[in-house]
């Protein structure tokens, strides 16, 4: 899933309805911003998803290539929705089109890659009830914590994806290490892929949205690394990781790091190791993460009206560290806390909290009540 170096690529020409990307630390919904600005966050407004645009002749090739194939992709796109709606089950939510992800296209050296490592991990995960034991158990637990909760949400989603709080660079490095041995590829591909999410959240440029099938938004877009490219372009919004050589090295030796763990393990523990420290998993915490993509974007309850499919779901935010709470996130999508109520468990930020307050993590980020009035405020003016 490795992305080669940034191409200069078109600026985003399509929001989704409802929608306005939250690019800083500065949110729109703040108290100040609304009043400055007169804005209404959940007003209905209607877009052309097949507008006509204009190409400058002043941009690169590639950049006027990959805004033509863009356009081309919306295009293919609307004609697919007038013939292929279908509602999820016990959902609201309707599937406008249905990509081929598997069957009828042309797979790349990257889609098979992708796919193949995957396939290898569930295969691995198949031999845990032959090679059982206790030891081998909960290492899979310790590293489950290690790479999914220090690794994947606190580093990669909230730290490096959003700028919810700082660390020191030492500190920031450790936890973004722990993340690559999860096996969810390195920092500046997983943090560019989720910022063109929010971007272009359940719009045709989504990367992973249900709009184009639950299994899609779950995991079969990964495999799909074109339909990516002509969506989003090349990873042109993670320079403030891309100019730090630490994470230029992880992207580079991606695949060194986990194969070094799989080695470790075994020696440790041999095969038993090996199946439950890489295998099983690997694969638990591939779908915990998928299920924040396609659950929490199809089923759950929506406390925040913003104009897009997220929901929050508690089953969700259990297995996941907190990011179940995922219509809060995206309602503030700044916040390093994402269960905003007392009773939302949300383990990510008890961590970032005790490492507030060991004076580790600095510039924590959260909504205050006059912002949370302020987007209320404009959930009531539009209904």
């Amino acid at each position: 899933m490795a992305m080669s170096s940034p191409l200069l690529v078109l600026k985003p020409f399509l929001l989704p309805p409802h929608r306005i990307p939250i690019r800083s630390s500065t949110h729109p919904t703040s108290f100040n911003t609304c009043r400055k600005l007169n804005l209404n966050l959940c007003s209905p407004i209607q877009h052309n998803a097949l507008r006509k645009f204009t190409i400058s002749n002043n941009l690169p090739i590639e950049s006027r290539t990959s805004r033509l194939n863009a356009e081309a992709w919306l295009v293919e796109a609307s004609k697919a929705e007038a013939t292929s709606e279908k509602r999820i089950p016990m959902s609201d939510v309707v599937m406008k089109r249905k990509r081929r992800v598997f069957l009828g296209r042309k797979w790349n050296f990257m889609d098979i890659e992708i796919a193949g490592g995957i396939l290898a991990m569930h295969l691995l995960s198949l031999l845990a009830p032959f090679y059982f034991s206790w030891s081998a158990l909960w290492v899979a637990i310790f590293l489950y914590v290690v790479t999914g909760l220090f690794g994947i949400t606190l580093s990669y989603h909230r730290n490096l994806s959003h700028r919810s709080f700082k660390l020191s660079k030492p500190l920031e490095y450790l936890f973004a290490y722990c993340g690559v041995l999860a096996l969810q590829k390195d920092p500046i591909f997983w943090v560019s892929m989720h910022r063109y999410h929010h971007q272009y959240c359940d719009s045709e440029r989504d990367p992973h949205s249900p709009l184009e099938g639950f299994w899609f938004s779950h995991m079969s877009w990964l495999f799909d690394t074109n339909s990516i490219v002509q969506k989003c372009g090349k990873p042109n919004n993670v320079g403030d990781l891309q100019k730090q050589p630490f994470y230029r090295f992880l992207q580079s030796t991606y695949p060194a790091h986990p194969i070094a763990l799989a080695g470790l393990l075994y020696v440790l523990g041999g095969v038993p190791f090996l199946v439950w420290g890489i295998g099983v998993r690997t694969v638990w915490v591939y779908h915990i993460t998928w299920l924040v993509n396609s659950v929490c974007h199809v089923w759950g309850k929506q406390a925040w009206n913003i104009g897009d499919l997220s929901r929050n779901n508690w089953w969700v935010a259990i297995l996941s560290f907190g990011e179940g709470w995922h219509n809060n996130h995206h309602a503030f999508e700044y916040s390093a806390r994402h269960g905003l109520e007392w009773w939302q468990l949300d383990m990510t930020w008890y961590v970032v909290r005790l490492l507030q307050v060991l004076g580790l993590a600095t510039d924590v980020k959260l909504p205050n009540e006059a912002q949370k009035q302020c987007l209320a405020l404009n959930m009531g003016n539009a209904s």
